[in-house]
């Protein structure tokens, strides 16, 4: 409304137009004309204001302040202002007030008025409305109210809350306060960014999480998932999540609903009751049943591997001694002292358990070699973590003020030379140990059936010594071929032992037994001082080829093992990038977070990178697309088996395709036959090496090979 001018004769516009008049006057609304001027006055106003207000249309016009003075007194200042705006301007008049009517009634006022010209284009005359909005405002409150009602409910729940939409791109609708005490980011912080569900996932729950989700929006059926995330400050949290799809009329998605509870401290309490029912309560060693489950497995894998696996089993000589004379609780401290010492004296891979009373078991597995040629570097791994656990039990131990010496039998079962499942190993375990204890305490024996004598063989840890201090090896090189070209690109450098009383001795034999005897890292250094020099006298004599070698575990994990092998290649004036560092799957896996800071550093180098006998372990595909690996090896287990065995063509086809898809080199190790390396081609495998080419030679003979015939040492086959 306009401000209100002297009471008079109302002035009707309509009057003339009964029609017209009539539909105005039975409009559910006030319908006004205003006179336009410096201050506008009230010339008609509608009787529906006296059903609306109260007023009669002469009671309305009667006083020209009726309109200001019955305004809200929280709404009259914006009002008025508004009204006097748009009365100078002429532009229309829109506004949402609150007006007291002559009972004094609030009553919620939508008002709209438009200026109409004359015939010159001169404002005439402004006509207005006002519709009574009372009952959609009370209701806008209820829904507000509701809405605060339940936004406090959901948002006192220990859970997050989240609305959003079904592209994962854009941006959520909704996300519950809780959010920045469950996982670390505040509500709108999640909202502005897609892709922080994602991108916070716990790298081995990624996938899984991510095909659920893709699941769920494809089925519509509402999804149950539990995963874990990583909060920005690190923290590890177990999220339950529940969802639901929201679907228009028609049927399509339009949002996603759900909620995220926080599992971790049940999920912590899972796990520690699984714990218990695995492992030894005193010790918290693994138990029996989850030793002889790792054992099936360690011996699943030397089956497909080909390797090998030995069980020690342990008794303490006398201990009934201590739990006599010193109580159990001491016994007690003392096996729980024993077992940190177990752990310290096996390797980092070994497994030690506690079946129970006063007996431990330790599990060997990943021994290389399983064939009667490799039976004693098979044993004399065995016995060196023997020696191990008894050169840790000859210090004594403190136990109530009372120095405590302890010796153990030890009975050492191995797999496949004279067992051959889970059952027959530990009965060969224990039976030795039985025959140890006979023997006297704090022996050992290795169960067998062919009479060999253990004295003899750790004989061979003597002569190993003094081939390190004579650096007594040399290195064979096995070509590395391109497969659709036949020609060499490069060699895997590979040690041997030449032992003056036993001729050449394989790395399967020694290096073990020198992992554990701490000669490993000068046998490393040698190796790769001699790379380098072969190399740089090659490419004197104009053969230029990159170069391979194997890495262990201990080898891996040497704190300075980049600077060392950077300072051998600087010196010898060799491209890193011409260099390749291979290791093993199940290494790469042992301790993946340490693996993969160290493969990043020597990437960093510009050394390559390879994952060698590819298939034989238990890799995380989620871990390997993390790693700056270059080249994955399939191993020859696989690929002596094609092209005949379609499960292990389709093994071999499905490693090939992986290593394409990550943006890697495939190479196929033991090549053996034409037909071989013909489906190795066809499957687009780049790389190969095996004896079909050539046998790990000496240099001099790499050399000749080349002064023969160059670097095409085979026709190439699909070309």
């Amino acid at each position: 409304m306009r401000e209100k001018a002297s009471p008079g004769r109302q002035f009707d516009p309509f009057k003339a137009e009964g029609p017209l008049r009539t539909l105005i006057e039975h409009l559910p609304a006030i319908v006004y004309v205003d006179e336009p001027g410096r201050e506008t006055h009230t010339r008609y106003i509608s009787p529906q204001v006296e059903a609306v207000l109260g007023f009669t249309p002469d009671e309305w016009l009667a006083d020209p302040k009726t309109w200001e003075r019955q305004l809200h007194p929280d709404d009259r200042d914006a009002v008025v202002a508004e009204s006097v705006r748009t009365a100078r301007s002429t532009e229309p008049f829109r506004a949402e007030y609150r007006i007291f009517a002559k009972d004094g009634k609030t009553v919620w006022m939508l008002e709209e008025a438009v200026v109409v010209p004359d015939a010159a284009g001169d404002p005439s005359y402004w006509q207005g409305v006002m519709v009574d909005i009372t009952e959609q405002k009370e209701t806008e409150q209820q829904l507000l109210n509701k809405e605060g009602q339940f936004r406090a409910l959901v948002e006192h729940i220990p859970a997050v809350f989240y609305i959003e939409p079904p592209d994962e791109a854009a941006k959520g609708v909704y996300t519950s306060p809780q959010i920045e005490e469950i996982l670390g980011v505040t509500p709108q912080g999640y909202i502005d960014d897609p892709d922080f569900w994602r991108s916070h996932l716990h790298p081995d729950d990624v996938e899984r999480a991510s095909d659920d989700y893709e699941q769920f929006l494809a089925t519509g059926e509402p999804e149950i998932s539990d995963y874990r995330m990583i909060r920005p400050d690190g923290k590890i949290v177990w999220i339950h999540d529940r969802s639901m799809i929201l679907r228009d009329e028609e049927g399509n998605p339009i949002l996603v609903q759900g909620a995220m509870f926080d599992v971790t401290e049940q999920r912590e309490a899972e796990e520690q009751v699984a714990f218990m029912a695995h492992h030894d309560k005193l010790t918290g060693l693994p138990n029996r049943a989850l030793f002889e489950e790792m054992l099936e497995l360690a011996l699943a894998r030397a089956r497909r591997s080909n390797m090998a696996v030995a069980v020690l089993y342990i008794d303490l000589d006398n201990f009934k001694l201590v739990n006599d004379s010193l109580g159990h609780e001491i016994g007690d401290d003392l096996l729980s002292a024993l077992s940190g010492r177990m752990r310290e004296a096996t390797r980092e891979t070994d497994l030690v358990a506690r079946p129970g009373g006063d007996e431990f078991l330790v599990l060997l597995a990943d021994i290389e070699g399983t064939s009667q040629s490799d039976k004693e570097g098979i044993l004399l791994v065995a016995e060196s973590v023997v020696s191990r656990i008894q050169q840790s039990l000859e210090e004594p131990f403190t136990l109530a003020d009372t120095e405590v010496y302890v010796t153990a039998s030890i009975g050492v079962g191995v797999f496949p030379a004279y067992a051959s499942d889970t059952k027959t190993i530990l009965k060969h375990a224990d039976a030795a140990m039985y025959r140890s204890k006979k023997s006297g305490p704090g022996g050992y024996v290795v169960y067998s059936t062919d009479g060999d004598d253990p004295m003899r063989r750790l004989a061979f840890s003597t002569r190993l010594r003094k081939a390190v201090e004579g650096q007594n090896w040399i290195l064979h090189y096995q070509p590395i071929l391109d497969l659709h070209k036949g020609t060499m690109v490069g060699v895997e450098a590979l040690i041997r032992w030449k032992d003056p009383t036993g001729g050449i001795i394989p790395p399967g034999e020694f290096i073990p037994l020198a992992e554990e005897m701490g000669l490993i890292e000068i046998i490393s250094d040698w190796v790769t001082e001699e790379i380098c020099r072969q190399s740089m006298q090659w490419r004197k004599d104009g053969l230029d080829l990159e170069i391979s070698f194997n890495l262990s575990p201990r080898q891996l994990w040497q704190p300075d093992l980049a600077d060392k092998i950077m300072a051998s290649l600087t010196a010898a004036g060799l491209d890193p990038t011409r260099a390749t560092i291979e290791i093993t799957e199940s290494t790469a896996m042992t301790d993946p977070d340490r693996t993969q800071q160290i493969l990043w550093d020597l990437h960093g180098r510009g050394l390559k990178l390879a994952i060698d006998d590819f298939g034989t372990g238990y890799s995380s595909l989620s871990r390997l697309k993390h790693l700056p690996v270059s080249t994955l090896k399939i191993d020859r287990s696989f690929v002596m088996d094609i092209p005949g065995d379609p499960d292990a063509g389709s093994m071999v086809t499905a490693v090939i395709q992986l290593a394409h898809s990550l943006g890697m080199t495939s190479l196929a190790e033991g090549i053996e036959t034409d037909a071989q390396w013909e489906f190795l081609v066809g499957q687009g495998c780049q790389l190969g090496q095996g004896f079909y080419f050539s046998k790990p030679i000496p240099s001099e003979d790499i050399m000749a090979m080349y002064r023969r015939t160059g670097l095409g040492i085979a026709s190439p086959k699909n070309a």
